[in-house]
């Protein structure tokens, strides 16, 4: 075991809070980021929030190109 010791004036400090207004766009971008995965990967069938298939054929492309399956 060995003794660590401290300078004095140089005490641990508890972590400094972060503000909102920084973490607010990123909160933002995360939120769009599973939207437009969740309509890109899963908006059909019984999971589709909306009737028809407008949307999936919209991103039909997409969903090839990121490699989800969709028929």
């Amino acid at each position: 075991m060995s003794d660590h010791t401290l300078a004095p004036g140089l005490a641990p400090t508890a972590a400094a809070a972060i503000p909102i207004r920084k973490v607010l766009p990123w909160l933002i971008f995360g939120a769009l980021l599973l939207l437009l995965l969740y309509f890109v990967g899963a908006e059909e069938g019984a999971t589709s929030l909306i009737p028809g298939m407008y949307v999936h054929e919209f991103l039909h492309d997409g969903r090839h190109l990121l490699g989800f399956p969709c028929h």
